[in-house]
């Protein structure tokens, strides 16, 4: 699980490292996902404005933004970027995995992706106002992951 960077770039077109591809194209396998964040905003203000996104190198989001996380020292804070989203998208992956062990890490992954719920408004993108785009564009899935619909969907595939 990767977090996709806290740049606002499209990293379909700017570098972006470690990734899963050489040519930003093909993967070198497919068990790698690429998350980007979510702001606790809906509506249009629903990406986390610092997010990268890629249609072909993001795919899905979660939320990335006052999350609530341990610090140091016994401490807790409010922390954002694409590191707080990814392990939403882990905790999630772990929990398919520990009910349906047999599935692999390339199904988990597909899981993730195709059991998300969709967005099909257009988003404000990098935090500018003037630069909207569909949701649907700015990742490979063009969904938020959703634990509920991956589990239906992974107890579906283990059968």
């Amino acid at each position: 699980v990767h977090a996709a960077g806290n740049d606002a770039k499209d990293i379909d077109f700017a570098e972006n490292f470690p990734n899963d591809s050489e040519d930003k194209v093909k993967e070198f396998a497919d068990n790698v996902i690429t998350i980007g964040a979510l702001n606790f905003e809906y509506g249009d203000k629903v990406v986390a404005r610092f997010s990268n996104i890629g249609k072909l190198n993001v795919d899905v989001f979660a939320p990335g933004v006052k999350i609530y996380a341990t610090t140091p020292n016994i401490e807790y804070q409010y922390l954002q970027g694409t590191s707080m989203a990814a392990p939403n998208v882990a905790g999630v992956a772990a929990l398919i995995r520990s009910y349906y062990p047999k599935l692999s890490a390339k199904q988990v992954k597909h899981i993730l992706m195709d059991s998300g719920v969709a967005i099909s408004t257009d988003v404000v993108v990098g935090g500018k106002p003037t630069d909207k785009r569909s949701f649907t564009t700015l990742s490979k899935s063009g969904k938020v992951v959703n634990a509920y619909n991956a589990l239906l969907m992974a107890e579906k595939m283990s059968k």
